[in-house]
């Protein structure tokens, strides 16, 4: 009913990081550009950090995408993990089998065997960690070590992190120093522009199905803007609930009072001030 009502196909403003709903704004393009550049550099580590709901997860997934058939990816949602179950994760990523039950040692080495076979073949691998904030410290030293495998030309895996910035915050421990040494590049997300997030909010609503005139008045999305900071989790969440508020009263269009409940049902909005 509020899909028919809206004239729309799917849900815009899901938090899911849904590709086909990527809005390239200014500081997405930005940070991919920075991974790309540094991915084809052969670096080793590659750094992204932000607060939570600035669209980490969903640039990985660009990323990954993005890369064509001369990488192999690996990918780990969820790195809080013991060193030996992080090689483990890394081993199956890679295709590698009969690993169970081998050691550290005999772990690294037929992961630095499968990296060798993939350099023959002119494969560059890349493993992308997400809420690597979440990594125990002996775990981020196990990366340093698995960093360590190379040819005399270029790095046999490069390693993206990607974290909130409690991340910046364990690489400054001393016990991992050496780490944050090697770390070539890093980028750090911020939020939309202000200018940006009317045509953020009327992408996703085309991608949605929506072809009508806009949701939502200018006064509305400013109010979005406010209360969201800029931070795209927040913005959908935001618009989602303005307009279930919208469709509650049988209405058409996003006003500023809808934004005004929406945010005081939102958790993590900030006040809305008024001059």
């Amino acid at each position: 009913m509020y899909l028919k009502h809206f004239g729309l196909t799917e849900l815009p403003f899901r938090i899911t990081p849904d590709t086909s709903f990527t809005y390239s704004v200014q500081y997405h393009q930005e940070a991919l550009n920075t991974l790309l550049m540094a991915l084809n550099q052969g670096e080793g580590f590659v750094k992204i950090c932000g607060e939570v709901g600035t669209g980490k997860t969903l640039l990985c997934r660009r990323l990954l995408q993005t890369l064509d058939d001369g990488w192999v990816t690996a990918y780990l949602p969820n790195p809080n993990l013991d060193p030996d179950t992080l090689f483990l994760a890394l081993a199956e990523e890679l295709f590698i089998k009969d690993v169970i039950g081998l050691d550290q040692f005999h772990l690294m080495r037929r992961i630095n065997h499968a990296l060798l076979g993939y350099a023959r073949a002119k494969k560059r691998v890349v493993l992308c960690i997400d809420e690597a904030q979440a990594m125990p410290l002996e775990t981020l030293e196990a990366l340093r070590l698995l960093s360590n495998l190379e040819t005399e030309k270029r790095k046999l895996l490069q390693i993206v992190l990607f974290g909130q910035p409690e991340l910046d915050q364990k690489l400054h421990r001393p016990e991992v120093r050496q780490l944050q040494q090697r770390i070539a590049f890093h980028y750090r997300l911020g939020g939309l522009k202000k200018s940006e997030i009317g045509d953020y909010v009327a992408h996703r609503l085309r991608v949605a199905g929506y072809r009508g005139d806009s949701l939502f008045t200018p006064a509305a999305l400013r109010a979005l803007y406010r209360a969201s900071g800029g931070t795209p989790r927040l913005i959908n969440i935001l618009a989602h609930k303005s307009l279930m508020s919208v469709y509650g009263e049988g209405r058409h269009t996003a006003k500023l009072r809808h934004v005004r409940r929406a945010r005081k049902d939102t958790e993590g909005a900030r006040l809305l001030w008024w001059w």
